[in-house]
């Protein structure tokens, strides 16, 4: 095994861990960026980081808005951190990208993948920008527009307030929504995990846009799983984007 070498830094307002092969520390590589899930942290996805630095990657850790280093309290309102946390990693995914390319050089390769929220959030950028050159979305959803739908009929199921203009807020959705716009993929390779019995984000979600989307170039995993990515998974994913290089 090669050794590791993960620092924590700032990229200006936004803390990470940058983690690659330490022989291989200060030269340009192959980028990929992975985004954490909801209510966790960087450091939380790190084993995936390791294990894709290993094959020669630099991998980019960042915490969302009100996480990690960043941390805050959620709101009272449903939904209003959560759809800011993503907001905001759409906002700075270029930001992140820029900085790695004025240091290193601009990589050969961009990668991107996510859990979870950070699904979501790779589901979204992937609609704006052909940079990336291949994804991964692990227990996320294509349809960020029913995910927004669905959140509003719980809370307004179990009686919590919610603004009349909830949809008009959150307008920048459908422009960002992976479902809508599947033809912004292309040939890109585009590698799906989600657990059938997964509990927090619809298994239907993911399932209905592989059903509808068979022109593209998706690499698929459906597991009789709950929201949890173990460690076959994570080798899965390296694999992946192994094999992309």
């Amino acid at each position: 095994m090669n050794k590791i070498h993960i620092t924590n830094e700032m990229i200006g307002h936004i803390p990470i861990l940058s983690v690659s092969l330490e022989r291989l520390k200060d030269d340009n590589l192959p980028l990929i960026i992975f985004y954490h899930g909801w209510r966790i942290n960087k450091k939380l996805v790190l084993t995936q980081g390791r294990k894709l630095a290993q094959k020669g990657f630099r991998v980019i850790l960042p915490d969302a808005q009100s996480h990690g280093e960043r941390y805050q309290e959620s709101t009272k309102i449903p939904s209003l951190t959560f759809f800011n946390s993503i907001y905001h990693n759409l906002f700075e995914f270029g930001y992140l990208l820029h900085h790695v390319s004025a240091i290193y050089g601009t990589p050969h390769f961009i990668g991107l993948g996510g859990v979870s929220m950070g699904g979501m959030t790779t589901a979204a950028l992937l609609t704006h920008h052909p940079e990336i050159d291949a994804a991964a979305i692990l227990m996320g959803s294509a349809n960020l527009t029913a995910y927004r739908d669905r959140i509003y009929q719980h809370a307004t199921e179990n009686h919590s307030w919610m603004p009349e203009d909830y949809q008009e807020l959150l307008s920048w959705i459908p422009l960002y929504d992976l479902a809508k716009h599947p033809e912004s993929l292309k040939d890109r390779p585009l590698f799906i995990w989600h657990g059938r019995q997964d509990e927090k984000v619809p298994f239907e979600h993911m399932e209905s846009f592989v059903r509808e989307n068979k022109q593209l170039n998706l690499t698929v995993h459906f597991q009789d799983r709950g929201h949890l990515v173990e460690t076959d998974t994570m080798d899965l994913v390296t694999q992946f984007f192994t094999e992309q290089l």
